[in-house]
């Protein structure tokens, strides 16, 4: 009885220690589960915080921007510039630019959407056609009438808005448009200029090249004319006032552009589009991107 005994004991306590080493193995796990799970929270309090961070800096860049320009009247409201500031450990450069200098896909004429995808490497005839077609995006049809527009998505697997665009972004639904060519249309196209035309002096070159021709005593924007080597100018009119008769378009909405560099070398862009407002609202937010590649193709000329 004794020998039985003491076997059992013996079985009891290789139980007992295979129960404490599941147990352990058990804490072990717990304790790989918990660090893996403080270490995942510390990174995503850090990542919101730099990103709470990088929002309240991206705010008072569009708050100085604002301030700047309501401090002008219309007359003399500067079309473009740029400024930096410190705050939070971060250097902040920012750089503003009127809607005027992009073209508005809505309100923009054939010939000047036709003239924007030639000068982006399209075709003569291809660009007119290109152009019928983003006109066709945004005009409403006619009641009672045969929609063709809309026959010729039909193969696309989806109906033509047929109503102005509300971002550019749909610039790559209009059928027959390539996607390469309203990829290289966008950085020179807005929904937000709120005039057909565009303010040469701050246009970037493909824009320019873009509009319409001018009359023959009117001179470029680049301060050439463009009429015949030939032709004479009105004894009455002095060499500058064709450019100074010259309309320049205009827009309550600019583009801010904010660069914030990190002391732990982290760097961020971001492009908000903002409306001018009153006293009592200086300023709405129209669109605001984050975290996008640097944009230079915008021409600073004139910039403080």
């Amino acid at each position: 009885m004794t020998a039985i005994g003491a076997r059992k004991t013996s079985g009891e306590r290789g139980f007992v220690i295979v129960a404490v080493l599941w147990i352990l193995a058990a804490l072990t796990s717990l304790a790989m589960i918990f660090a893996a799970y403080l270490s995942a929270s510390t990174r995503a309090i850090a990542v919101n915080e730099t990103a709470l961070q990088t929002e309240a800096l991206v705010s008072a860049s569009l708050e100085l921007t604002a301030y700047q320009l309501a401090l002008a009247d219309e007359r003399t409201k500067p079309p473009n510039g740029a400024f930096h500031f410190r705050m939070d450990d971060a250097n902040v450069q920012v750089a503003f630019t009127s809607e005027a200098a992009r073209i508005d896909l809505n309100l923009a004429p054939k010939e000047m959407l036709a003239g924007l995808f030639t000068a982006l490497g399209a075709d003569k005839d291809a660009a007119l056609e290109y152009a019928d077609r983003v006109v066709g995006w945004r005009t409403r049809p006619v009641p009672g009438s045969a929609n063709e527009e809309e026959a010729r998505y039909n193969s696309a697997g989806y109906s033509p808005r047929q109503a102005p665009f509300v971002h550019v972004n749909e610039l790559a639904l209009v059928v027959g448009l390539p996607a390469a060519l309203a990829e290289r249309a966008l950085p020179f196209v807005t929904v937000f200029n709120g005039s057909p035309d565009v303010d040469p002096t701050i246009a970037a070159p493909e824009v320019i090249e873009a509009m319409p021709e001018k009359s023959a005593n009117k001179q470029d924007p680049f301060g050439g004319s463009s009429a015949p080597p030939n032709a004479a100018r009105p004894a009455s009119q002095p060499p500058d006032a064709a450019k100074k008769d010259a309309s320049t378009a205009t827009s309550p909405c600019y583009r801010v552009e904010t660069t914030i560099r990190f002391r732990n070398g982290r760097r961020t862009t971001s492009e908000v589009v903002i409306a001018m407002g009153d006293k009592a609202e200086p300023y709405r937010v129209l669109s605001w991107q984050e975290d996008i590649a640097p944009r230079n193709v915008v021409s600073r000329r004139g910039s403080t």
